[in-house]
């Protein structure tokens, strides 16, 4: 896997992003670049933003059982996987704007570092070590990226 905390690999993964346009289509699945940019923006907002609430109870005792594994893990998401309700993009999204917020949630992330993400609390599953945190966030942006492409 990939590190996304690394310059070069960040800087690789906007090269990618840099490569979409606004008429760019899947391989795969039903969202337009738009709405994959902003659904991929979710998992930075969990992380810097709150506007999500988080899971309680049965919920999170679910997410952290049977979901955390999947996300966490270096084995590649499938094609057409399912995804939480909080990631679901229904609406038109401007694709400027989603593109350029996903380009600075990377860079951020990368310049706190793995050490600022290490043992840190995600908002559905815990305190991740650091390498858990690179995979979730690597592994999401690359089956995206691929699923359009680039």
């Amino acid at each position: 896997m990939k590190n996304i905390f690394d310059k070069t690999v960040s800087e690789e993964v906007i090269e990618r992003i840099n490569k979409l346009t606004p008429s760019t289509a899947p391989n795969w699945g039903k969202m337009s670049v738009d709405q994959m940019l902003a659904h991929c923006n979710v998992t930075y907002e969990l992380v810097y933003d709150n506007i999500h609430p988080k899971p309680k109870g049965f919920t999170k005792w679910m997410l952290k059982t049977f979901v955390k594994n999947t996300v966490v893990n270096e084995k590649p998401y499938k094609k057409n996987s399912r995804t939480a309700a909080v990631f679901l993009i229904q609406d038109k999204k401007d694709f400027a704007t989603e593109k350029k917020r996903l380009e600075d949630y990377i860079v951020k992330t990368q310049e706190l570092g793995a050490t600022h993400f290490d043992n840190k609390e995600s908002h559905s599953f815990g305190n991740l070590t650091k390498t858990e945190w690179n995979n979730m966030f690597y592994k999401h942006l690359d089956h995206h990226l691929t699923q359009f492409g680039v």
